[in-house]
């Protein structure tokens, strides 16, 4: 889930719990949006943990094992 996804879930919930005075048989809607907020939230705060991983740099003292020198051909002509 990421940031836009959960953002939406968190919107969503709270329009469900306090800006919408409807009801459905058999469900409630202020429940609804309580778990959505919750949802959204959690997944917030699991995208925040993933990318701050993603974004630890590591850096390496060693030198490339080995350095390959390229040479242009100049006798073949170029494609047409």
């Amino acid at each position: 889930m990421g940031i836009g996804t959960s953002i939406f879930l968190i919107a969503l919930g709270a329009i469900l719990t306090f800006a919408l005075d409807a009801s459905v048989g058999g469900i409630d809607l202020d429940v609804v949006g309580w778990i959505l907020m919750g949802a959204g939230v959690l997944g917030l705060i699991m995208t925040t943990l993933i990318f701050s991983r993603r974004r630890q740099v590591v850096t390496t003292t060693e030198q490339p094992v080995e350095y390959r020198q390229v040479e242009e051909r100049r006798d073949i002509a170029p494609p047409l």
